[in-house]
C-alpha cells in the first residue's frame, strides 16, 4: 500500500471517530426512546416528582406538596418528618414515586457528608400525612439515599445512593426485607433520581458542570431481579435545559405516557451546598420538563 492511500485510510479513520463519538455520547441512535420537549412547568420544591396520572406530586427537602398539571399547589405537608419515629428522625427528602394510592420516599437525616437513618418512607398520597416507613439494612453498605422508585409488577422498591452510586439497594415491599444489590458498571456520576419504567431503571445524574454550562445526562440498566451487575447505558444528554443546573428526580404519566423530569437552575451549587446564585437570579427556579417519547426500534440500541 502506498503513503499516500495509507494517509487517506488514516484521515478516514479519524472522521470516522468524530462523527462517531458525539452520535455515542447524545444518546441518539442508541437510546431506549426519543424525547420531543412539550412544555415547561414550575414547581415549588427542588427534588423529586411523580404523579398518578391527575396530579402532580412533589417533594422539596423538608416538603411535600400536591400539585395540578400546571404546578398549581392544590395541597402540602411541610412538616413530613413531625410523626416519625423519635429513634429514626430524617430531615432530607430526595426523589419520589407514587405506587397504589401511597407516595413512596426516600428519607434519611443527612449531616456529615451521608445519610443516617435511611428508610422507605410511605405517605397518603391524598392527605400527604406519613403512615410508615421500612428501614434499610446496614448490611446493604447504603450511605445515603438520593431517590426511590416501585417496580409495581413485582412490588419491590429501588434506592439510589448520591455519596456512593455503586449500586442500586432493592427492598421486597410485602416483607420490607432488603433482596440485594445491582453492581452499577460504569457508574453515573452523581446520581440524582431513579425510577422503573418498560424492564428498566432510568437514573438522572447530576455529571455536568454547572459554572462550564455541561449538560446533565439520563443513563438507563435493565432491571434484571436476577443479576449482580448491570451494564449502564446513556440514554439522553439534556442539552436544551435552560441554563445548566441541577437535574433530580424523574417519572411516567401513567396516563399520557409522557416523561417528566425536574431542574433547578439559578443556584450555584458547590460539592452539593448552595453558595449564591448565577448572575441574572436572585433566587432558584424549579421546573418540570414533560417529553412526548415514543420507543425507539429495537435495531437501533446497542
Amino acid at each position: 500500500m502506498s503513503s499516500k492511500i495509507k494517509m487517506l485510510s488514516f484521515f478516514i479513520i479519524i472522521l470516522m471517530v468524530f462523527l462517531y463519538v458525539p452520535l455515542a455520547m447524545s444518546g441518539d441512535g442508541h437510546s431506549v426512546y426519543s424525547y420531543q420537549l412539550s412544555k415547561i412547568i414550575q414547581v415549588p420544591g427542588r427534588q423529586g416528582i411523580t404523579t398518578d396520572g391527575t396530579y402532580y406530586y412533589v417533594s422539596c427537602s423538608k416538603a411535600l406538596y400536591k400539585c395540578d398539571k400546571n404546578g398549581k399547589v392544590i395541597l402540602e405537608n411541610k412538616e413530613p418528618f413531625k410523626t416519625f419515629p423519635k429513634e429514626a428522625p430524617c430531615n432530607h427528602i430526595g426523589d419520589i414515586d407514587y405506587f397504589n394510592g401511597e407516595l413512596y420516599i426516600g428519607a434519611e437525616e443527612f449531616k456529615q457528608g451521608r445519610g443516617f437513618n435511611i428508610q422507605i418512607a410511605i405517605y397518603d398520597a391524598g392527605t400527604l400525612n406519613y403512615k410508615r416507613s421500612i428501614p434499610f439494612d446496614e448490611k446493604s453498605g447504603q450511605i445515603e439515599v438520593c431517590g426511590i422508585t416501585v417496580d409495581p409488577i413485582r412490588k419491590v422498591a429501588w434506592m439510589a445512593d448520591w455519596c456512593n452510586g455503586r449500586y442500586l439497594y432493592q427492598y421486597d415491599l410485602t416483607t420490607g426485607t432488603y433482596i440485594g444489590k445491582l453492581h452499577l458498571q460504569p457508574v453515573p456520576q452523581y446520581q440524582q433520581g431513579v425510577y422503573y419504567y418498560d424492564g428498566y431503571l432510568f437514573i438522572t445524574a447530576d455529571d455536568g458542570d454547572a459554572e462550564y454550562w455541561e449538560p446533565d445526562h439520563l443513563y438507563r440498566v435493565k432491571a434484571d431481579p436476577s443479576a449482580t451487575y448491570g451494564l449502564v447505558k446513556l440514554e439522553k444528554t439534556f442539552k436544551e435545559f435552560t441554563r445548566a443546573g441541577e437535574i433530580e428526580g424523574l417519572c411516567v404519566d401513567p396516563k399520557t405516557g409522557q416523561f417528566l423530569v425536574l431542574f433547578n437552575r439559578g443556584t450555584r451549587v458547590v460539592e452539593g451546598m448552595p453558595v449564591g446564585f448565577y448572575t441574572g437570579y436572585k433566587k432558584e427556579i424549579h421546573e418540570v420538563y414533560i417529553y412526548d417519547i415514543v420507543k425507539n426500534p429495537e435495531k437501533k440500541r446497542h
